[in-house]
């Protein structure tokens, strides 16, 4: 049985004697144990003049077993690396049936920084640890575009914004295809009021990215919310269209926005006089719970009875007078100009 697998990523080995050493092992196991199993060929992945491995985007149909030879001697290249990552997606009617990250995991000192830093990342309380570890890795490799770009993370959430946009713009001239580097990028953009940068920014977030990733989502919905800003309402229309199209794991931190992304796609239909359009995202967004996301139902009703009055459709009365009920202030507005006409 053929299965649909993308892989994606690259590895860093820092000198000369690493990359020979990976370069030596991968070749003599190829040819020793697995021969066509590998789906990749030796001078279509190592570049020995910048000492890497790397795979820009690789999507095809392959066996299960292809798939975990492959991501199996690519994990033991990982090991001779002193930065990046490779990550790969086995994938069965649209559902991830297998998934590996790749990654240096040895006791090289700018591995074991970085490692240390990322885990700090994420505790609240232990900022300026984590910014001390990746600023190790950096100094034992300074190529290490993650630790770049972790750093960047870390002091956006201390608010140093000038040194995240500083380290999220090193990360991307070391290597360009991180993604979260450009989402990170944007958001200091946005906070700026640079709408056309964050835009521009949060394309390229899509671009490295692929729909199987949260980021991937994060950035459409992002980047919708700039449209929506610059009152460009056919570009955020797309980008809510597919948002709202998606259907997401109920892990996955997108649902959140799921409610509020239905609403705005409603209001932008309506802003493109699309108004049966608009009530259907607006009867979505009405079912879908949402919590602590800005909005609450009254409004949801108020603009669904707007749509419905704009498209001639009967019920509108029934969603402003229910809205203005439940205290809206401003259906409470609309049903006084519509009851005086």
């Amino acid at each position: 049985m053929y299965l649909k697998t993308i892989i994606q990523g690259r590895l860093e080995f820092g000198s000369e004697k690493s990359y020979e050493k990976v370069t030596k092992m991968f070749l003599q196991r190829v040819e020793t144990y697995y021969k066509t199993d590998v789906l990749f060929k030796f001078e279509d992945i190592f570049k020995e003049d910048e000492l890497i491995l790397e795979i820009p985007r690789y999507v095809n149909q392959v066996t299960e077993k292809a798939f975990k030879v492959t991501t199996g001697i690519l994990a033991y290249c990982a090991q001779f690396a002193v930065a990046g990552s490779v990550r790969a997606w086995l994938i069965k009617e649209g559902e991830v049936v297998g998934f590996e990250t790749l990654e240096p995991a040895s006791d090289k000192a700018a591995v074991q920084s970085f490692v240390k830093g990322r885990k700090l990342v994420k505790v609240k309380g232990k900022e300026e640890e984590a910014i001390d570890a990746l600023s190790k890795a950096i100094e034992k490799y300074d190529r290490h575009a993650q630790a770049y770009e972790r750093r960047a993370k870390v002091n956006f959430l201390m608010k140093n914004y000038h040194d995240a946009l500083r380290d999220y713009n090193k990360c991307i001239l070391l290597d360009s295809s991180i993604p979260t580097a450009y989402y990170g990028k944007a958001k200091i953009h946005i906070m700026r009021g640079e709408l056309d940068e964050a835009i521009e920014s949060l394309e390229e977030a899509i671009k490295k990215s692929i729909a199987l990733q949260t980021l991937y989502w994060k950035s459409r919905k992002l980047k919708a919310d700039c449209h929506i800003e610059k009152r460009e309402w056919t570009k955020a229309a797309f980008d809510l269209k597919l948002f709202t199209a998606r259907k997401f794991s109920k892990d996955d931190p997108n649902n959140y926005w799921m409610r509020k992304a239905l609403y705005q796609y409603g209001t932008v239909l309506m802003e493109l006089n699309e108004n049966v359009e608009a009530i259907a995202a607006f009867d979505k967004a009405y079912s879908t719970p949402g919590e602590n996301d800005g909005l609450d139902e009254a409004e949801i009703l108020t603009c669904r009875g707007q749509a419905k009055h704009k498209a001639g459709k009967t019920g509108h009365i029934k969603d402003i007078k229910e809205a203005a009920e439940m205290g809206s202030k401003r259906a409470k507005a609309l049903l006084k100009t519509i009851q005086k006409k």
